[in-house]
């Protein structure tokens, strides 16, 4: 597929982008996120070996065909499944090398293209663009591919409908957080640096919802991870508070000193290896406490 360009600086419609129904289970990039890749980088590869590699489409409430991507093992199962929400750029090869990470320990994941009624931001390198395509998905649109993704899962026999859970990276971080104030299927819930409080010069809006005031709604457990020198861990506090009020201990919020925003992304500048190994050590630890670990997995 041709990569696409936005056509006017307020961004553009899906018509534009040529995105078909039939067409858009095919709109994922090829490639890593084009705006914040590093030259220097050298990012995780995990091949398919022993996996299933699969394009499904989601049935959410507003009719859209919604793609996702998802990888599984290439055994019978039942396996748990984590749902992946991905940052502002979508899903890109870092979303899908994270679902393939989870994969090869045993579980289902499924990364849906939340961003693509409007386009696909992964190829653009205009950051005004892409969030101009980023706002056009609301909390209400996004809870209802997160509540499509969970009766997927349900509906697929290598499924363990009893052990799902949610994690996610930037904006898919906060999506985790509202996933697991809104879900009960889900067992437990890991964010990655996501946004939890409203910003003190943001004014209401009925088309957002924020964490922290939402905070006794908590259906899942959620561990967190911020790094220090992230401007979004300065909500940690109110964060911690609003927890602690509405009697949610079995949540976490973890804080690495040396880490800024991204720090797990091993694609861009702002990865750090060493906490990115612990928050994810972490995060399985948290998910086996929680029911949510596959049990013996043996790839074909």
């Amino acid at each position: 597929m041709t990569n696409p360009t936005l056509k006017r600086p307020d961004g553009s419609t899906p018509e534009e982008f040529h995105l078909t129904r039939r067409g858009v289970a095919a709109a994922f990039f090829s490639g890593y996120a084009t705006a914040a890749v590093s030259a220097q980088a050298d990012p995780i590869h995990s091949d398919a070996t022993g996996l299933v590699i699969e394009s499904v489409t989601l049935a959410p409430p507003d009719g859209f065909a919604l793609p996702a991507y998802v990888a599984r093992p290439k055994a019978r199962g039942p396996f748990p499944a984590i749902i992946v929400a991905s940052e502002i750029f979508g899903v890109h090869d870092y979303i899908k090398d994270v679902c393939r990470r989870l994969a090869k320990l045993g579980y289902v994941a499924v990364a849906p293209a939340f961003f693509v009624r409007v386009a696909d931001p992964a190829p653009l390198t205009d950051m005004a663009a892409i969030m101009k395509i980023v706002q056009g998905a609301s909390d209400a649109q996004v809870m209802g591919d997160v509540g499509a993704a969970i009766a997927f899962l349900k509906s697929r026999p290598f499924v363990d409908a009893a052990r799902l859970a949610i994690t996610g990276f930037c904006w898919g971080g906060g999506t985790t957080w509202l996933a697991c104030e809104t879900y009960a299927a889900l067992k437990a819930g890991v964010v990655w640096y996501g946004k939890m409080v409203r910003p003190a010069d943001a004014a209401p809006d009925p088309r957002r919802l924020w964490p922290a005031e939402h905070a006794a709604d908590l259906k899942a457990p959620v561990l967190a991870f911020y790094g220090a020198k992230d401007g979004l861990a300065a909500g940690v506090p109110a964060m911690r508070a609003a927890l602690a009020a509405a009697g949610k201990t079995t949540s976490e919020i973890v804080v690495y000193p040396d880490a800024g925003h991204g720090f797990h992304a091993d694609y861009r500048a702002s990865y750090n290896a060493v906490d990115a190994a612990d928050g994810w050590r972490r995060m399985l630890a948290f998910l086996a406490t929680h029911g949510v670990a596959p049990r013996t997995f043996a790839p074909a």
